[in-house]
């Protein structure tokens, strides 16, 4: 398997919370959830999905669905004795997996990241959106303001209450953060790998692209294709420098961590 990726965080002046991990085998992408408030972790959500992610890599073996369990307890480990993994807060990331096992291309998401999968059956995508389905009131609210609004900020971190309290909770959304039993909740498929032509996999602020309606999924394709992934970040950073004040397209971040894959020759 073949893979190419860019990443670029969404502000200069801080640490890119996505984090990605690749073998001959498998490509994992995480996207570390934003800290509005309090995480009892010292060590910050960069750490946290990067050593998920290497973790993921690491227990390959047990499969996409597996290898997440045992990596979300592994990473705890690592921070149990430092750390108050029973915070509210504890840092947490959406999850990508792309294995190839012999004959057989799995998948796995478990969070708002995107996995396109261009097949003999057409092109198929998978994105877990429940986280937003949560927190409805507070995300209006927010969204309504202008990015330059002195209440934004407040309104941000009410939003983050609201979606804490439904993170990895019956009728919420799940997202890995220190409980294994996460993982069996995410959206799983497998497909022959002859039948597979190319796959994108990209974190939400990659997927802006198609959000914002800059481009549909097939056109994302064609451009990671042709251009590679940094023209698609590019694209989306222009869209989004056109829109200072996130009134054309409301958004939490006005640059969002960007991290976009391409993957041939399954």
């Amino acid at each position: 398997m073949q893979v190419t990726i860019a990443a670029e965080p969404g502000s200069p002046d801080r640490a890119n919370e996505d984090s990605t991990a690749t073998g001959p085998e498998i490509l994992v992408l995480l996207d570390g959830a934003t800290a509005r408030t309090g995480t009892g972790c010292i060590h910050g959500v960069s750490w946290f999905a990067g050593h998920l992610a290497e973790g993921i890599k690491e227990h390959a073996p047990l499969g996409p669905a597996g290898a997440l369990a045992a990596a979300i307890s592994w990473t705890a480990d690592l921070h149990r004795d430092t750390c108050d993994l029973s915070h509210p807060g504890t840092p947490s990331a959406a999850v990508a997996i792309v294995q190839v096992t012999g004959r057989t291309m799995r998948y796995l998401v478990l969070g708002d990241v995107t996995v396109v999968i261009d097949s003999a059956d057409g092109i198929q995508v998978v994105s877990d959106q429940r986280v937003s389905q949560t927190a409805a009131a507070e995300r209006a609210a927010a969204d309504a303001m202008h990015a330059s609004d002195p209440e934004k900020a407040a309104a941000l971190v009410r939003m983050k209450h609201a979606e804490l309290a439904a993170r990895n909770v019956p009728g919420g959304f799940w997202v890995a953060t220190t409980d294994p039993a996460a993982a069996e909740h995410a959206l799983t498929g497998e497909i022959p790998v002859s039948e597979v032509r190319q796959v994108a996999v990209l974190s939400d602020g990659a997927a802006r692209a198609v959000e914002f309606g800059l481009y549909d999924w097939p056109d994302v394709l064609d451009l990671l294709r042709d251009a590679g992934p940094d023209a698609l970040i590019r694209q989306v950073r222009g869209a989004e420098a056109s829109d200072p004040d996130a009134t054309r397209w409301p958004r939490n971040k006005i640059s969002d961590d960007a991290t976009a894959t391409y993957c041939i020759n399954f």
